[in-house]
């Protein structure tokens, strides 16, 4: 297990990359923990795979470095970084056992047998596997062969880092849950560092301890699941984390108040100084309400999830979404929306540029 940083790290498939639009991956600079239980979270395309390549040693990258507990081995190949990988689709040896499955790792690396089969059997007890141990992996489902291929990359008790790309990809989603349980359960046993690729929030916020979100190769905000959720640090983490995401609505400064549609909005504090670019208000819609005053908006939709009610509104020419419990308004019906106070922020080109009135008094 090891300490990992990455320093001014940035990648690019160009030969000569002239501008940040030339980068897959803009500059990162990152500490991962030793025993720590990390997610890359963020859409196709916004670089976790490359990132997850850079540290993996199948790519160097273009400039930067990788340490591994204080040493560089951004040169180093992916043999030489004791490093467990779990992939989208399950890699095992079908004509295999399941005991010879997980023993291959080790076997590999000439372990005594003695200790081979006590490793086998931990990791076998663990993946609630033990009763298969002699049946051929052919024949198991596909979440018990991914269940085998994570216990490959966990035998080992010398890998610095176990990275999963996308593990749980082709099971089904009756039986997600019980992977992502299990897999949290063996990082609380093993402590080993892990690292959990995903662009599902449900997988990598039920996962990790700290979530890394990353956007157009650059990453945009890194917090516990709870952080991401209470405070995003820009309008993309709002969006992409929470069901529905947090509403982005066009906003005005005049007089370090924010207004929509006119009409100014409460926020958490005040606005930083010098906020310029395109501003917007951000509040999520778990603290939107209706009241008797408000901003008066029009009923689009109504949706009814079981536990509550999710009404999508428009003011403005603007949707709003707000969670309701109780009973809902009709389509049609002209309500007013109040938002709270501490959970609505404005954000400028994207970027929180409000501040808590605590923080503020405390200052």
């Amino acid at each position: 297990m090891a300490k990992i940083t990455l320093k001014n790290l940035r990648h690019s498939y160009m030969p000569n990359p002239k501008g940040p639009e030339d980068y897959a991956l803009k500059e990162v600079d990152l500490d991962w923990q030793d025993g720590g239980a990390y997610a890359l979270l963020g859409p196709s395309g916004c670089g976790k795979s490359t990132l997850l390549n850079i540290i993996s040693g199948l790519l160097v990258p273009s400039e930067g470095q990788i340490l591994f507990d204080g040493q560089d081995v951004t040169q180093l190949p992916p043999d030489q970084r004791n490093i467990a990988q779990v992939f989208q689709f399950p890699v095992i040896y079908d004509t295999m056992t399941v005991y010879d499955n997980l023993a291959f790792p080790l076997k590999n690396r000439g372990v005594d047998q003695a200790t081979i089969d006590r490793r086998v059997r931990e990791i076998a007890e663990m993946l609630e596997v033990t009763d298969m141990l002699n049946r051929r992996a052919a024949g198991l489902s596909p979440d018990n062969k991914q269940k085998i291929s994570m216990g490959r990359g966990l035998v080992r008790d010398d890998v610095n880092v176990v990275m999963f790309d996308e593990p749980l990809t082709v099971i089904d989603p009756h039986l997600k849950w019980k992977l992502r349980s299990k897999l949290k359960e063996l990082h609380q046993r093993v402590k080993a560092t892990m690292i959990y690729v995903t662009h599902d929030q449900t997988e990598a916020l039920t996962f990790a301890d700290k979530v890394v979100v990353m956007q157009l190769g650059e990453v945009v905000q890194i917090g516990t699941p709870v952080e991401l959720f209470e405070r995003p640090a820009h309008t993309f983490v709002g969006h992409f984390i929470g069901s529905p995401g947090m509403n982005v609505l066009p906003a005005e400064l005049r007089d370090g108040a924010a207004y929509f549609h006119g009409q100014q909005v409460a926020l958490e504090g005040p606005v930083n100084p010098g906020t310029t670019g395109k501003v917007e208000i951000g509040v999520r819609p778990e603290f939107v309400s209706l009241g008797d005053s408000g901003i008066e908006a029009t009923v689009r939709r109504v949706s009814d999830v079981g536990r509550h009610y999710v009404i999508d509104a428009e003011a403005g020419g603007s949707k709003i979404s707000a969670i309701l419990n109780g009973t809902a308004p009709m389509v049609g019906e002209t309500v007013h929306l109040q938002f709270r106070a501490d959970q609505t922020r404005v954000y400028a080109d994207g970027w929180i540029a409000s501040t808590p009135a605590t923080e503020e008094s405390a200052a």
